[in-house]
Parts: C-alpha cells; sequence; structure tokens
C-alpha cells in the first residue's frame, strides 16, 4: 500500500505539534520587511509589530513560488518514497500561492492539490478533517480522500475580526474594504471567506472584548457548525481575558475540543496585533 502524505501552506497557521503529530508537511510563505525576505515560521511576530512602531510602515508577503514549490514537492518524494502527495492549499483567490503548487506539480506523478478557499484557521480544519479520515480509514483510496476533503471546502467558516484597520487596508486583500466607510473610531470590521475571497460582511462597534463575543455568538448562531472541533485564533496582544471568555462560550455551546492557534507573521501581517477569529467545519 502507498503511502498519503498531507501538505498545507504556512499560512494555515497549522500548530506545530499537530504538523508534528500526524506528519503533515508545511511549505513557508514569505514576509518581507526592509527589502529582506523571511521565511514564515522563521520570523517571530513580534518582530513585525516592533517594525511597525519604529518606522509605521506594515512589511508585505509573497507566495510560495513554483521553484519552492518543486524542491518541497521532491524532498517529500524523497523522505516518502513512493508516497502519494494531497496537497490542501491556501486560497487561489488572495494569493498566487495555489497557482505556482500547479505549476511546479505538472512534471511530477502523485500529486493532488486542493484549493482550500480559505486561510488560517479555515484551512487547518480542512487539513485535520483529512488527518481523521487517513487515521480512520488508513487504506482509502486517494481520489476518494480527495472527493471528501473536496466536499468539505464549502462547509469550512472562518470569521475573523483585525486587530488593527491600519494592517487590514495595507495588506489589500479585502475586496470590499471601503465597505467600513474608513477608520471609524471603536468600528470593527467581520472579516470572512466567501467562495475564497476575504469579504467584510458585518461592523462591530465598541472594545474588543465585546467584539470577539458578538462575532462568536453571531457565528455560532449563522452556522451549524460540527461540535466536534472549534478552533480559536489569536493574534500576539489579545487579552487573554478575552481568550477565557471564548473558552467559556464554547463550552456553554456545546464543543467537545477547542484548539486555540496563534497567527503566524504572514497572517499577522495583515491582521495586525490583538486579532481573533474562530473556525470550523459545518456538519
Amino acid at each position: 500500500m502507498r503511502r498519503l502524505i498531507l501538505s498545507t501552506e504556512s499560512g494555515a497557521d497549522l500548530p506545530e505539534e499537530l504538523a508534528d503529530k500526524h506528519n503533515v508537511q508545511v511549505v513557508p510563505m514569505h514576509v518581507i520587511i526592509d527589502g529582506q525576505d523571511f521565511l514564515d515560521g522563521s520570523l517571530p511576530v513580534t518582530d513585525i509589530y516592533d517594525y511597525y512602531e519604529r518606522t509605521k510602515k506594515i512589511p508585505s508577503t509573497t507566495s510560495t513560488n513554483s521553484h519552492e514549490y518543486h524542491e518541497f514537492f521532491t524532498k517529500i518524494k524523497i523522505d516518502f518514497p513512493d508516497c502519494i502527495i494531497i496537497h490542501i492549499g491556501y486560497t487561489s483567490k488572495a494569493s498566487s500561492s495555489f497557482q505556482n503548487a500547479i505549476i511546479a506539480s505538472e512534471e511530477m506523478d502523485d500529486i493532488f492539490l486542493i484549493d482550500a478557499l480559505n486561510v488560517t484557521g479555515g484551512l487547518t480544519a480542512l487539513v485535520i478533517y483529512a488527518v481523521t479520515l487517513l487515521e480512520n480509514e488508513p487504506t482509502i483510496d486517494p481520489v476518494r480522500l480527495v472527493e471528501k476533503i473536496e466536499s468539505k471546502v464549502p462547509k469550512s467558516r472562518l470569521a475573523f475580526v483585525p486587530g488593527s484597520l491600519e494592517f487590514l487596508r495595507a495588506g489589500g486583500r479585502v475586496s470590499n474594504l471601503a465597505y467600513l466607510g474608513g477608520a471609524l473610531l471603536k468600528i470593527k470590521p467581520r472579516i470572512e471567506l466567501i467562495d475564497g475571497n476575504l469579504v467584510s460582511t458585518k461592523k462591530y462597534r465598541g472594545k474588543m472584548d465585546g467584539v470577539s463575543e458578538k462575532l462568536m455568538r453571531d457565528y455560532l448562531n449563522e452556522y451549524d457548525i460540527d461540535r466536534e472541533q472549534l478552533y480559536l485564533i489569536y493574534s500576539v496582544g489579545l487579552d487573554e481575558r478575552i481568550k477565557q471568555r471564548m473558552d467559556e462560550i464554547a463550552k456553554e455551546t456545546g464543543f467537545k475540543n477547542v484548539k486555540w492557534m496563534q497567527a503566524g507573521a504572514m497572517i499577522s501581517t495583515h491582521a495586525g496585533p490583538g486579532g481573533f477569529g474562530i473556525a470550523g467545519l459545518e456538519v
């Protein structure tokens, strides 16, 4: 039986302990500061915020290029001879990374590519879903596994409130940021992935503690999320009391497992400090 290997990008913010435990291979994206290229995962998130405080400039990000993907896939095949790779990628609507993966794999055999149409916790939810399928059915046909993962892509729901409108605006990834009508005092946008695009869907007013609770309750009212697993995402700077309150709400609403994920350097460059998000799979 040929081994199936799952892979994804650093923009999934897949916690390192989960990647190691389940042998998920992760290819880094890039953060650029003053012309210097850092691999996502090699740069402390606090360096991004310190740089902004010093310069009032926000770093940029770039996708994994096709050459890096070719090296990445080649290394997997060397490490796991005769394996089949199933790559679950960062949304193609917000990055060229997935297209670069396609280019890299054109002359390679036994690589399946799935556009997750999602990022951070929404992408991780799909990766862990795939991990669970493999654990429960190790001999599953790879085509069947891909079909099952793809069927869950529209059911992966991510919503977040960024910590800083300046970071969000500078990133330029949200298609309708003008919806906000400017950076009004204490107005925070709710950002979701709609068909793979980052879209501002609602406005919240107030401090982050109240906004986080409104976001979570709205999300759980709007989506029938599988109570087996919930993913909560934070960027450095989120108040610990907010995290405790979100844990309480998750418990109150019947979630069996809650996994907190820290936004990495690439995601944090767009979301800013003190952001909060929630992700899960609809039933």
